[in-house]
C-alpha cells in the first residue's frame, strides 16, 4: 500500500485520478461554498413563506424553491461523483413579462424594521432577490476556479438561472413600487450609448505604431 506521499507522487506524474477526486482544492472550497449557499437561501425562502401575503409572489417563491432544490442535488451529484449528473441542469423559465416601469415616485423613506410584524411582501421579495444574486457570484467564482469539466458546466451553466430569477424578482418589486429604476436624461443617456464605434480588423494585419 503506498503512502500518502507515493501516492500524491504518482497523481502528479500519471494524472490518474478517480472521477471522485477530480478536483482541485479551490474547487472544492468554492463548491463548498455553493451549495452551503443554496442551503442557507432554501432555509431562508422556507422561513420567508408563512410571511407572504401576495399570491403572485407566492407562486414566484415556491417554484424558484423547487428549481432551487433541484438544482443543488444536480450539483451535489456530479460534485461527488466527478462525472455526468443523473438528472443535467435545467433552465428557469419566468411567468413575470419583461415591462420595468422607469422613473422616480415619492415614498417613505426606508429604516431598520423595529418587529418582526413589519416583515411584508417587499421585505420578504427584496431578501430573496439579495439571495438569489448572491448566488450567482459564488456559482461564477467556483466556476471560474473549477478543474473538473463536468462540475464545471454544471456551474457555468446554472449562472443563467441564478440571473432570471433575480429578473422575475425585480420585475415583480418594480411592478409593486418596492424597486424603482431611475433614467438619465435623453440626451446623456444618447451620448453615453453613442461614445463607443465597432471593432474592426484582425490581430494579424493590423500595424504597429
Amino acid at each position: 500500500m503506498m503512502n500518502q506521499n507515493e501516492q500524491t507522487h504518482t497523481n502528479m506524474h500519471t494524472g490518474a485520478v478517480s472521477p471522485q477526486m477530480n478536483h482541485g482544492a479551490h474547487e472544492v472550497l468554492d463548491v463548498h461554498e455553493v451549495l452551503s449557499g443554496a442551503v442557507g437561501t432554501m432555509n431562508e425562502y422556507m422561513m420567508l413563506r408563512s410571511h407572504v401575503k401576495d399570491q403572485e409572489l407566492l407562486d414566484i417563491l415556491d417554484r424558484q424553491y423547487q428549481f432551487m432544490q433541484q438544482e443543488y442535488n444536480t450539483t451535489l451529484d456530479c460534485f461527488q461523483s466527478g462525472q455526468d449528473p443523473a438528472v443535467p441542469t435545467q433552465s428557469y423559465k419566468m411567468q413575470q413579462d419583461n415591462d420595468f416601469i422607469y422613473g422616480l415616485t415619492p415614498t417613505q423613506p426606508k429604516k431598520p424594521m423595529q418587529s418582526t410584524s413589519e416583515i411584508n411582501d417587499a421585505f420578504v421579495s427584496g431578501a430573496m432577490l439579495g439571495a438569489v444574486k448572491s448566488t450567482a457570484s459564488m456559482k461564477t467564482m467556483a466556476a471560474l476556479e473549477s478543474t473538473n469539466p463536468v462540475v464545471r458546466r454544471v456551474l457555468a451553466d446554472s449562472i443563467p438561472n441564478c440571473i432570471e430569477m433575480a429578473y422575475e424578482l425585480s420585475i415583480y418589486q418594480n411592478k409593486h413600487h418596492y424597486y424603482q429604476v431611475p433614467q438619465f436624461a435623453q440626451q446623456d443617456m444618447q451620448q453615453i450609448m453613442q461614445s463607443y464605434a465597432p471593432a474592426t480588423g484582425t490581430p494579424g494585419n493590423m500595424s504597429a505604431h
